[in-house]
């Protein structure tokens, strides 16, 4: 068998679960690490080639991409370029489908392919929707998050100026409605309202209602843990009141790596193109023969 070719690029809370995902993969090799930096590296990538340039690792087939959502079209687009294939949890909803339509134009140019916000959700809650709603077309989904870790919004706060640690809780209040609660360690010298305001007004928090609240320990109050509840309740041709609900309780980088492996697998098997998950076979995100998944899942 010839092993799948995969680097990844970021080595965070999602780059180091990545890794594991890979290591218990089959059908995946480890080309290597990519970070900002070599110094330091951490006991688990000993084994690896960690490097600042994606091009010291030779030919890859797949770029799993870990870096903070505002880096990933970057990344996702010099990548493409070269024909590699990339994939990448980007997260901020109300930009998934300009990013698809312009990774779409590059990935077609260079015979690669993109599978874009490949985390949970957007990603695996994607699918469940979609299935829902081809269920009872008629009706209404609500998506609660939480309570729980947002790496996304966290990532974000700790872009701030004076964010020396940062932790972003997401409390869901009911019917799609949630209160972001942001928990700061400040840098010497910062004034905690200011740092509220630039959360506050980014697009990452503008929509919810969000609280800043100054600690002195963000490691006292991390938990790493998440999930989600999604209910819809419509109609299937006209017969009214049909209700279903999805629910689980996940950790949040660990879930998502696994989906980014997932669809790294599935982007060998696509044409040329950018994707989100809800266009691809489910079955492609599986290791094993088709025929044998097929007998086992339906």
């Amino acid at each position: 068998m010839t092993k799948i070719k995969a680097a990844i690029v970021g080595y965070g809370n999602i780059g180091k679960y990545v890794l594991e995902a890979l290591q218990e993969a089959p059908d995946f090799e480890v080309a290597g690490i990519v970070r900002r930096s070599t110094a330091n590296n951490p006991g688990e990538v000993a084994s690896y080639k960690v490097v600042t340039d994606i091009h010291e690792l030779g030919k890859i087939d797949v770029a799993i991409l870990c870096t903070p959502t505002r880096e990933v079209e970057k990344h996702a687009e010099a990548l493409l370029a070269e024909g590699v294939n990339t994939v990448d949890s980007f997260d901020i909803h109300t930009g998934i489908a300009g990013l698809r339509s312009r990774l779409d134009a590059i990935a077609k140019e260079h015979g690669s392919v993109a599978i874009i916000s490949a985390g949970w959700d957007p990603g695996s809650d994607s699918i469940v929707r979609a299935l829902m709603q081809a269920a009872a077309p008629k009706g209404v989904t609500y998506t609660n998050f939480g309570p729980g870790m947002s790496m996304g919004h966290t990532v974000c706060v700790k872009s701030k100026d004076g964010v020396k640690d940062a932790l972003s809780m997401t409390i869901p209040l009911g019917t799609g409605i949630h209160r972001r609660m942001v928990y700061v360690e400040l840098e010497d010298g910062y004034k905690l309202e200011d740092v509220a305001r630039a959360v506050k007004e980014d697009p990452y928090f503008a929509s919810d209602e969000t609280h800043v609240i100054q600690v002195n320990s963000v490691d006292e109050v991390k938990d790493m843990g998440h999930g989600v509840n999604m209910v819809r309740k419509g109609v299937s041709g006209k017969t009214q009141n049909q209700r279903f609900e999805f629910n689980m309780s996940i950790n949040n980088p660990a879930l998502t790596a696994q989906i980014l492996v997932g669809v790294a697998r599935a982007s060998m098997l696509q044409r040329p193109g950018a994707y989100t998950m809800i266009e691809i076979p489910v079955i492609d995100l599986l290791y094993g023969e088709r025929e044998e998944l097929i007998k086992h899942l339906v």
